[in-house]
């Protein structure tokens, strides 16, 4: 579940994709309608591939927001209106019928990228997923570390101006307000007119043009900024970009990276990385898979440390 989609696949137990949907979330206009759209959708797309629920041994959700993952409540969606507390899991297993695991989409795309993607060498990796939201997970140790709220990797909400725009968590000046895709949408839309999409900047960007090549330089800096602040916390090996906003490509990432350089310290800047998600759009969706085995035991518990 994301700010913008909602998408859906079929894994087998080998994590590979055997089918895959997404629909607009502008469809489902309040909690009660999107909660319904959610089951609707599994009970579709489970009777598309002429299975029974019997066939399948759970459902992973991620969601773009904090989550009590063990519990499967979620908090509040800092982008998506009206969800407050809301024990999504009770909810959808008394409607479904089968058994469902929930957690933050940012730890799912982690767990993924860790375990068959970009991350999947080395020990202390953030992961970032640039969409509608930012989100992130982190890795230490080459364990996903949650935090005891499960709330620890909430990099959209670094704050980089004590006077900045609210954002949607309630607090001023956060990441995502300067890089969520509606901010970054809306300053295109400045520059390039009315008709212009992230994909047709980036496009614009790969092809030279001097003002998309500096509109994502700027993206990429803003970021970076942040970056740069968490790598001299963290001194981490790693960090994977991935989501929608990520598409903007060796632009938006050398913009990172010299960022890093010029603003954190030299040791930590010196060993850090920075690479794009090796999963892509499925990340998340991978990850969800990963979820629903390792709370059936099929994988450790180390994970939820």
């Amino acid at each position: 579940l994301g700010g913008t989609n909602l998408k859906c696949a079929l894994l087998d137990c080998s994590l590979k994709i055997k089918a895959k949907s997404s629909f607009s979330k502008k469809s489902f206009d309040n909690k009660h309608k999107l909660i319904q759209g959610i089951v609707d959708l599994i009970d579709g797309f489970i009777l598309s591939q002429r299975l029974k629920h019997a066939d399948v041994l759970g459902v992973g959700i991620g969601v773009p927001g904090p989550v009590d993952s063990l519990r499967g409540i979620v908090h509040f969606l800092p982008n998506i209106p009206g969800w407050k507390e809301v024990k999504l899991k009770k909810i959808l297993e008394e409607k479904i019928k089968l058994p469902v695991f929930i957690d933050n989409d940012a730890k799912l795309m982690t767990l993924a990228e860790h375990e068959a993607g970009a991350g999947k060498k080395f020990k202390n990796v953030l992961c970032l997923t640039l969409g509608t939201g930012v989100g992130g997970g982190l890795i230490i140790n080459d364990l996903l570390y949650r935090g005891p709220d499960n709330a620890a990797g909430e990099v959209g909400h670094f704050p980089l101006n004590e006077k900045g725009p609210l954002c949607g968590c309630g607090a001023k000046g956060c990441l995502e307000t300067y890089i969520g895709n509606h901010k970054i949408i809306k300053a295109a839309r400045k520059l390039f007119g009315a008709q212009i999409t992230l994909e047709k900047v980036s496009a614009l960007a790969r092809e030279n043009n001097s003002q998309a090549v500096k509109f994502w330089s700027q993206v990429g800096q803003k970021l970076g900024l942040a970056l740069s602040g968490i790598v001299n916390l963290l001194n981490l090996d790693l960090i994977v970009i991935g989501g929608g906003v990520s598409g903007a490509g060796k632009v938006l990432f050398e913009s990172v990276r010299e960022t890093i350089l010029l603003r954190a310290m030299c040791v930590q800047a010196e060993r850090v990385r920075v690479v794009e998600a090796k999963l892509g759009v499925d990340a998340g969706i991978i990850g969800a898979g990963y979820l629903v085995r390792e709370r059936l035991g099929k994988l450790g518990k180390e994970e939820l440390r």
